[in-house]
């Protein structure tokens, strides 16, 4: 490496993510590597370009993948530029970059964006001074299973690439890290003029509830709703777009929250919040003047399963010997089979930790650190706008299960959402999906949307039909016909008219001893019919629901398709498969 030595000693993290965690992986490996006295940044991809990366010493990109080996929509812009064919082979031969993939081995392409950006990197000159990273959300602990392995190597390697100068330290891992603000007392006039930065983001519009109604049977286990959200605004989205929702925690989740954290008497004292830290992030739209009642309302998440660094702060702010003792045990090499049955086996909360930590009393200035954003949620919009002008549909799940604990869960957006009435409002954004549709009406095209995969089918097919285009294949899958057929009567009228062919599969429903029916298996059985419209008519294929098995069963049914009907062998129909993925003919919008 070359360069002054303060300049070989400042380091860029650059995040690309939809859900969050890659933020979170981030802000880690920042702090870690501040330990070493490097000058660390961190930045969200969509705020960094092609000459941007020309002029960084040392980069780690952590990165999510989405749907089917696909990079996250912020990362577009810098991977279309990286792909550039004007590219000299030489381009980055002053960077030194490393690479950490998040992803899910329940999916086919795990950490694919990752890989897909560390060969890049490295084939246009950039030096890999450290090895990828994989995080696996399968992993007992979840991602912390492979980061933090990975990033004690990392600090390692840097120490090797660019050593301490002289009269630096290592900072000790047991030493309390800096907090990323500073909080400071103020008045409640103050806090009453204090603006509210979601209310005035232009990406965010005024909804007013105007139906919430269950549309599950009422006796079923799964409580699914179908919302429908006015708008005064001139809103505009496309099939496949979602909606992006600040949850709200509920009232009395708070109130117990705050007087476990022996906080119930100046929850409601103002206060200004000063960011510290740069390389650390804070909460999406968090206004400047807050409170401790507003802030574990709307912007830290107190009910989510914590990682594993949230143990360590709890060690740095208890004086009880007992708990000390547990927790250096819990974060011990030794000690992560323990962790992970008080933890994560039975997805114990930060809330039901903190009831047990009882000596815990964690600095107002730590809060962020300590507790990780309530992060917004996205809902694939269940309408079309063609068909429901100023108005986005939603179907969706609530969240509820009980954990091995025997505990009720609820999940925070939806309890939110499902005690919304009607002409309550909201703030609603909307954000680009990953599903598309065809440019050309007459292209055929087969939806496979079970359970709440259905959303973005609906919100497609009702723009497709009324642009007056008919060849529509519908495949959904439920349980049971009469509980959780989701939007039966609409599918059955537009098959009534010749307007979608509509396909079922409810794996319930058969008799008992018989194998159970899901929507790739009538794929399979409806093989020529595929065959026909993918391999005559170059239908497109939109895949939406659960990661699980499901996406790559739909492939594999259609693969059968091609091989016992196109005259393919099976190594070619597969081949044929994958390119359908490669030119957007075939496209997955699925979670785990």
């Amino acid at each position: 490496m070359s360069g002054s030595e303060e300049e070989d000693r400042s380091l860029l993290v650059v995040y690309a993510t939809e859900t969050g965690n890659a933020q979170d992986a981030a802000d880690y490996i920042a702090r870690q590597c501040r330990r070493i006295a490097f000058q660390c940044r961190v930045v969200n991809i969509d705020s960094f370009s092609l000459p941007d990366l020309l002029s960084e010493p040392i980069v780690i990109f952590v990165v999510s993948t989405t749907g089917s080996g696909i990079e996250p929509r912020s990362m577009t812009p810098l991977w279309t530029s990286l792909l550039r064919g004007d590219l000299p082979s030489d381009a980055f031969e002053d960077l030194y970059f490393s690479v950490f993939g998040l992803g899910d081995t329940a999916y086919e392409k795990f950490c694919w964006a990752a890989k897909k950006l560390s060969r890049r990197l490295e084939s246009i000159g950039g030096t890999e001074f450290y090895e990828r990273g994989e995080g696996d959300e399968q992993h007992r602990l979840g991602i912390d299973g492979a980061l933090q392995p990975w990033t004690e190597g990392l600090i390692k390697r840097l120490l090797e690439l660019v050593p301490l100068p002289p009269g630096l330290t290592i900072q000790p891992v047991q030493a309390v890290p800096l907090p990323r603000v500073k909080v400071k007392e103020t008045s409640q006039t103050a806090l009453e003029h204090s603006a509210d930065p979601l209310k005035s983001d232009l990406q965010y519009h005024k909804a007013i509830v105007k139906k919430n109604e269950r549309i599950t049977d009422p006796e079923w286990y799964q409580d699914v709703r179908h919302f429908e959200l006015d708008f005064r605004d001139n809103i505009q989205y496309s099939p496949g777009d979602v909606a992006v929702i600040h949850p709200v925690a509920l009232e009395s989740d708070v109130e117990s929250f705050l007087i476990t954290m022996g906080w119930q008497n100046v929850a409601d004292e103002p206060f200004e919040i000063e960011q510290a830290l740069y390389d650390q992030s804070l909460p999406d739209h968090l206004p400047p003047i807050t409170t401790l009642r507003i802030l574990f309302t709307r912007f830290l998440d107190f009910n989510s399963v914590p990682k594993r660094s949230f143990f360590q702060y709890l060690r740095y702010f208890t004086s009880d010997e007992r708990e000390q003792e547990k927790l250096d045990e819990f974060l011990s090499p030794e000690g992560s089979d323990e962790l992970y049955d008080y933890c994560y086996r039975v997805r114990r909360t930060i809330h039901e930790v903190l009831t047990e930590f009882r000596n815990v009393k964690i600095p107002k200035d730590y809060i962020f650190d300590v507790f990780p954003p309530l992060r917004p949620r996205e809902f694939s919009i269940a309408s079309s706008i063609k068909v429901h002008p100023h108005q986005i549909h939603l179907c969706i799940a609530m969240v509820k299960y009980r954990t091995k604990l025997k505990i009720p869960r609820k999940g925070v957006c939806t309890s939110y959402l499902s005690i919304l009435k009607p002409g309550d409002t909201l703030l609603v954004g909307v954000r680009k999906g990953l599903l598309r549709l065809p440019g050309k009406n007459d292209t055929p095209v087969i939806f496979v949307g079970p359970g709440t995969g259905i959303a973005p089918m609906r919100s497609a097919i009702e723009q497709r039909v009324a642009n007056g285009c008919h060849a529509n294949t519908l495949y959904f899958g439920c349980r049971s016909a009469s509980k959780d057929q989701h939007y039966a009567s609409e599918w059955q009228d537009y098959a009534t008219k010749q307007l979608l062919t509509y396909r079922t599969a409810f794996s319930r429903d058969g008799a008992e001893g018989e194998p159970r029916v899901y929507v790739q298996d009538l794929i399979r059985r409806d093989s020529e019919r595929i065959w026909d419209l993918v391999g005559r008519h170059k239908a497109w294929v939109l895949v939406s629901g659960s990661s699980n098995k499901m996406p790559a069963a739909v492939k594999d049914s259609i693969a059968y398709a091609m091989e016992t009907h196109g005259g393919l062998s099976a190594n070619e129909a597969k081949e044929y498969v994958r390119l359908m993925v490669k030119e957007g003919r075939l496209i997955e919008e699925c979670w785990s």
